[in-house]
């Protein structure tokens, strides 16, 4: 249970990583950069899987009978953007300076992801408030990791960071579907 509320934080955290690279290769990495940005985005992230998750439970008599195919289709389609948003192209557009404003809605804009895998919360078996906490947290550390690594390695590993964390969200649709489908889950 535990495992796959940190292998679903994981898969969410890497749009924030992403981001977190691109701050650090553009030479923007001190320690209290890397800070707020990894605050700010573990807050987002922690919070958006609550809305999701008070939706489902809104509508959980509606929602129970299909959870699996809700969860294969929403983490299989977040899970299929982040891996085309992997594989395209980089652009050239200058990576915008991640204070004030600007790191609050990118916060929320890498965190929608999170927001609709918390409908399929229940669906792991981990208490909602842990789970979002793991989510949270592993996205706080992962992107203010993320801002050292892209100052040390450079743009081309945020990409790479997206495909793998597309196909871990791919990978727990079809898990979820499949247990609940043909093994009762």
């Amino acid at each position: 249970m535990l495992l796959l509320v940190f292998l679903l934080a994981f898969g969410l955290a890497m749009d924030a990583f992403a981001a977190a690279v691109a701050q650090g290769a553009s030479g923007r990495h001190s320690l209290s950069g890397a800070l707020q940005i990894g605050a700010a985005f573990g807050v987002a992230q922690a919070v958006m899987p609550l809305f999701g998750w008070g939706l489902g439970q809104a509508f959980g008599d509606l929602i129970r009978a299909v959870d699996h195919w809700i969860a294969l289709g929403l983490l299989g389609f977040l899970g299929a953007r982040m891996i085309r948003e992997g594989l395209a192209p980089a652009d050239d557009e200058p990576v915008k300076k991640l204070t004030g404003r600007v790191l609050l809605v990118t916060s929320i804009a890498t965190s929608i992801d999170a927001a609709a895998a918390g409908v399929t919360l229940p669906t792991l078996g981990a208490p909602v408030l842990l789970a979002c906490a793991i989510i949270g947290t592993v996205t706080a550390v992962l992107s203010a990791a993320g801002v050292y690594f892209g100052a040390a390695a450079g743009n081309r590993f945020g990409k790479a960071a997206e495909v793998a964390g597309g196909l871990i969200l791919l990978g727990l649709g079809l898990k979820i579907f499949v247990e609940h489908q043909f093994l009762g889950g």
